[in-house]
């Protein structure tokens, strides 16, 4: 089994459920949630709008595949109510956003999915909710804690 972690994040309609909603399908279709951090509210990043998000981490073990999970994580957004997607680096408001950040210590760049997430470590959105859940953990191929991470942003 390997432990994933995903970034969850919603500024459109009923925040909080959306969430819910997502780690209940995540926890029905993917594997146990073995942690989940608080959701923090936040302001768009990387575009303009006047929806604040509400964003939360998850852990969860799963048998799945990274790139089935990918595909497994599209379907859920779908399912719940996204039907765009972010292309080439801009971003719109969103229903549901459910990112892969990270999958046990493995390194992974593929046309379609790279993991580690390219950009958790620059989005406090992002290292906010993953300190709370697993400061200690090294993220792969930068040999630094989600701790000094955090603290970089957080200054």
């Amino acid at each position: 089994m390997a432990l994933v972690y995903f970034g969850l994040g919603t500024n459109l309609g009923d925040k909080e459920k959306n969430l819910c909603l997502a780690i209940d399908k995540i926890r029905e279709r993917i594997g146990r949630i073995t942690s989940q951090s608080a959701f923090y509210a936040s302001e768009p990043w990387g575009f303009e709008s006047t929806n604040s998000f509400l964003n939360a981490v998850v852990c969860a073990e799963t048998s799945i595949s990274p790139l089935q999970l990918m595909e497994e994580t599209q379907e859920i957004e779908k399912e719940i109510g996204r039907n765009k997607k972010s292309v080439n680096g801009t971003y719109s408001d969103r229903v549901i956003d459910i990112d892969i950040l990270l999958y046990d210590d493995l390194i992974l760049s593929t046309e379609s999915l790279t993991i580690p997430h390219p950009l958790m470590t620059e989005r406090l959105f992002v290292m906010k909710p993953l300190w709370e859940i697993a400061p200690e953990l090294v993220i792969p191929g930068t040999g630094k804690t989600v701790q000094s991470f955090y603290d970089e942003l957080s200054l």
